[in-house]
């Protein structure tokens, strides 16, 4: 029997934490926090579609809303657990969808598209996001925030001191990311790398800590018990772990856009 397709893998590990979910998510939190305030004055086109991209338990739109900006936007996702938790999932502002699939036929000439912490978990990022790009209308706006390779570099440097695979999901390259929002017919209106760090304790607490957010979800192998413990022992104290997070927004100039 053929394995699920990643994405339905990590679909399912999302749902079965999403009641815990937006408590525990605090880093989420901040950067959804980081990237509406980026949003709050944007000058965005009254027409054309807006939504948000892996919006999960909402929480851009909710962030929006409480910095003013009150448009419904269209919270869509894979995860039918996660919509459920979501405030801004009504009946009309809601879509079960595969981010892999591109964006459905809705979304064409849209006003905003956002998303955080979502597109480092698709097939191709990078393709991706060069696709939602494109559906922009004139005027129209991206912003964006996903983690990105220079994160976890605690983890990997463990794993390799120990002498086992790093299992951490691979995440994008930032700067293959900012040349995409970059490039053809959009412009670069802000883009910044964020540098997080937290101690957990030690590196269980962190595996543990992924693990009740539902996003332990790797294309690498699971470690054997044994590589696991040598993984530990080499886990830099107390637990540290970094991530470093693309912040940015573009647009599709139109014809009363400022340079």
């Amino acid at each position: 029997m053929s394995a699920a397709p990643f994405s339905q893998q990590v679909s399912a590990r999302f749902g079965r934490h999403a009641g815990p979910y937006s408590s525990q998510a605090r880093l989420q939190q901040g950067v959804a926090w980081r990237l509406a305030h980026l949003c709050a004055a944007l000058p965005i086109p009254a027409a054309g579609p807006r939504a948000d991209l892996g919006a999960g338990s909402g929480l851009v739109g909710q962030a929006l809303g409480r910095q003013g900006r009150l448009e419904p936007m269209l919270q869509l996702d894979l995860c039918p657990e996660l919509l459920a938790q979501n405030p801004l999932a009504g009946p009309d502002q809601r879509l079960l969808w595969d981010l892999n699939q591109g964006l459905p036929e809705s979304l064409q000439q849209a006003a905003l598209l956002s998303s955080s912490f979502a597109l480092q978990w698709l097939d191709e990022p990078a393709t991706q996001l060069r696709h939602w790009c494109s559906r922009l209308r004139p005027g129209g706006w991206l912003a964006l925030a996903v983690p990105t390779s220079g994160s976890f570099p605690e983890w990997h440097q463990a794993a390799a001191a120990a002498g086992v695979p790093c299992s951490a999901l691979a995440l994008p390259e930032a700067k293959a990311l900012e040349a995409v929002a970059g490039r053809g017919e959009l412009q670069l209106r802000h883009c910044q790398r964020l540098q997080f760090s937290r101690n957990y304790g030690s590196g269980l607490a962190f595996l543990q800590q992924l693990k009740t957010l539902g996003a332990s979800a790797s294309r690498c192998d699971r470690l054997a018990p044994g590589q696991l413990r040598q993984l530990l022992r080499h886990w830099p104290a107390p637990g540290r772990v970094s991530w470093e997070v693309l912040l940015l927004l573009a647009q599709r100039p139109g014809p009363n856009c400022q340079p």
